[in-house]
């Protein structure tokens, strides 16, 4: 076959389809061809192994086809090829790296287990070594806003212990020099979208503060329990999704506190209203 394609004369060959190295070719050829019938050989005596070296043959063949002139398949070829690293390259590096928007989203997001002051919590501002600027017991306004010795009206409700602090050290920085201000929540109730409410046939229906962790069965602790007139078992909550959807889940009361069902126990949300009807009959 390669004496064929450099133009050489008729070759014979010790066995069909080895390639027969012409005296014309030049050495690269030549060598290219003499590897050529060593492949065969090794395939004729059973050495699968020599199957490994396979791609040596394409390799072959791209080269005896530039020597013969047909480089516009040569070329075409390896522009694919060189496409082909690229698009996997491109493909790896966009893969290996997080979009701006999942990070930014990340770091927008308050800590799971920070609580966030409402209206009607309790709190205690400590200021470092100005003990006529602290105040203890400062309760939260209707309105979110507190007031404390030479700051008077800044909101509290919706922040964090430490951020509140940051901004009382704001306020404080025209009257005290580097001042050092402590927030401690003393009693809570928490911003009324983090409540989570009961209402319908609970002995006790309320709106009660969101814990880290607060499961059905806390909820219905702390509301005494159903009514003799619930109908635990089509009781359901109602869940506030992003983008203003809502989501119905029912829940089995009845199997809960009665049967000790604890699949029922699911984990409960800031904003969750649980909803308890009552029965037909």
């Amino acid at each position: 076959m390669v004496a064929k394609l450099w133009g050489g004369g008729p070759q014979t060959a010790a066995h069909p389809g080895d390639a027969v190295a012409s005296p014309r070719m030049p050495g690269a050829i030549r060598r290219v061809a003499q590897w050529q019938s060593a492949a065969f050989t090794w395939q004729r005596r059973g050495f699968n192994s020599f199957r490994a070296y396979q791609p040596f043959h394409r390799l072959s063949r791209l080269s005896i086809a530039a020597v013969s002139g047909n480089r516009t398949a040569v070329s075409r070829s390896l522009a694919t090829f060189l496409c082909l690293l690229f698009g996997v390259g491109l493909l790896s590096g966009c893969a290996g790296s997080p979009g701006p928007t999942a990070a930014m989203r990340a770091a927008a997001k308050t800590a799971p287990g920070e609580y966030v002051i409402g209206s009607g919590d309790t709190l205690s501002v400590f200021v470092y070594q100005a003990p006529e600027l602290s105040e203890g017991g400062v309760a939260v306004r209707p309105d979110g806003r507190i007031s404390i010795p030479l700051v008077q009206d800044i909101r509290a409700a919706g922040l964090t212990a430490p951020e509140l602090a940051k901004r009382i050290e704001g306020r404080l920085k025209k009257y005290v020099k580097d001042p050092n201000v402590t927030v401690i929540v003393r009693s809570f109730v928490g911003p009324f979208d983090r409540q989570v409410r009961v209402i319908g046939q609970a002995a006790q229906p309320e709106a009660i503060p969101y814990r880290d962790g607060m499961s059905l069965l806390d909820v219905m602790i702390a509301t005494k329990g159903l009514t003799k007139f619930a109908a635990g078992n089509r009781a359901f909550v109602i869940r506030r999704l992003p983008g203003g959807k809502e989501e119905k889940i029912h829940v089995r009361l009845d199997s809960l506190l009665n049967g000790g069902d604890m699949s029922q126990n699911i984990q409960m949300r800031p904003g969750d209203t649980l909803v308890i009807p009552e029965t037909w009959f």
